[in-house]
């Protein structure tokens, strides 16, 4: 029997949300079983639907359904199909993508990215983490992949209590190939950022490629060199900047990849410091992409991470030539568009600079945000004249 928790009557669930901290709750939610199903109740005690509860987490319950159904291997089979039939309605051209995003697909806590013939599974939450042999064989039998990747290093499964572990649970080895826009790269699940490639940006990547047509450009925090390569495939020079040795080499191997080598230069640097040396050296370049690792990890770091954002776009705007293009991001979710713009405007401020917003965008289609749950948007990008 499926245990009750009761709600508060200000429960952001009642307005469709997903989420129900513990201090929404009526009573606390210790004694429950981490990842067990409750049925949530309102105070009065009418049903509003089922999820799975974690007493050690701050995100107390996180809801499944807002129906009376079972919990069971045909409910995930359901939900995994419905979340494939939306990508094939959208993106029907789109091998490798995002197949399942989270609550933002009415799964809480499931994320699977599919790399040609590679899937790779995350599971952030403790009441996923119990359905992971069911959702691992229902993806290998609804999707025959040849090789599976569990990528759970997420931060995101130490608040929920859970251990940290990346494997590959079926098939060989896991560095596939895959195609963005005609330019090929080199994707590692198992060793790579998050599960190994953003495929957040695909269709920001593609729309700022189609703006340019040479020139000289920077791609800042190159990681792999997505979006530089497609700038040099459109016969642009790129410099591709980054911290990571490992993310350079990537970024090389990519461009010998693609035969663009010629229109590709390499800096292993921080960001910071090679903006701050282009500036005095009075540099200019006919476009910049800036798309930064997350500033903000909590709330309680949001007006330091703004200060980070709005120096380092204020840097890269000093060195984009007077009618240049800038394609600047936040993965930060707890920065919203608003923050966002405004961080912008201060920065152009600070850069003495008349900018521009050629254009406004989101996260990919798939990784669809769910209007009630704000959480769901977390990326911003914007391109400017300035």
């Amino acid at each position: 029997m499926i245990q009750k928790v009761f709600v508060k009557r200000k429960s952001r669930l009642l307005g469709g949300h997903l989420w129900i901290f513990s201090n929404e709750l009526a009573a606390s939610p210790r004694g429950h079983e981490p990842g067990s199903l409750v049925e949530v109740c309102d105070s009065q005690g009418m049903f509003l639907g089922i999820g799975y509860i974690n007493p050690n987490s701050l995100i107390a319950v996180r809801l499944l359904t807002r129906q009376r159904e079972e919990i069971s291997s045909d409910f995930f089979r359901r939900r995994i199909e419905e979340a494939l039939r939306f990508r094939k309605l959208f993106l029907p051209d789109r091998v490798s993508c995002r197949l399942v995003y989270s609550e933002g697909d009415f799964l809480p806590g499931l994320i699977v990215d599919r790399y040609a013939g590679c899937l790779v599974v995350q599971l952030l939450t403790a009441g996923i983490e119990r359905q992971k042999d069911l959702l691992l064989g229902l993806l290998d039998e609804m999707l025959s992949p040849e090789i599976i990747v569990l990528k759970n290093d997420s931060p995101n499964r130490t608040l929920e209590g859970l251990p940290l572990e990346k494997r590959t649970v079926s098939g060989g080895s896991c560095i596939v190939q895959i195609t963005e826009g005609g330019i090929k790269s080199e994707v590692d699940p198992l060793s790579g950022q998050k599960t190994g490639y953003f495929f957040d940006q695909v269709e920001n990547r593609m729309a700022f490629s189609r703006l340019i047509g040479g020139g000289r450009g920077l791609d800042l925090f190159c990681y792999s060199g997505a979006w530089g390569l497609l700038l040099a495939g459109k016969g642009a020079h790129v410099t591709f900047v980054d911290s990571s040795e490992a993310a350079i080499r990537q970024a090389r191997r990519n461009a010998e990849l693609n035969a663009l080598s010629d229109k590709c230069s390499f800096l292993k640097a921080d960001v910071f410091n090679f903006l701050t040396r282009e500036i005095d050296s009075g540099n200019s370049y006919d476009f910049v992409v800036l798309d930064p690792p997350a500033f903000v990890k909590s709330k309680a770091k949001l007006k330091e991470g703004l200060r980070g954002y709005r120096e380092i776009n204020a840097h890269a705007m000093k060195i984009t030539r007077k009618g240049g293009l800038l394609a600047t991001s936040s993965c930060s979710h707890h920065v919203d568009r608003t923050a966002f713009l405004e961080m912008l405007h201060l920065a152009a401020k600070d850069a003495g600079r008349d900018v521009r917003v050629l254009e406004l965008r989101s996260q990919g289609r798939d990784h669809p945000v769910l209007l009630s749950m704000p959480e769901t948007e977390y990326l911003k990008c914007a391109f400017l004249v300035c």
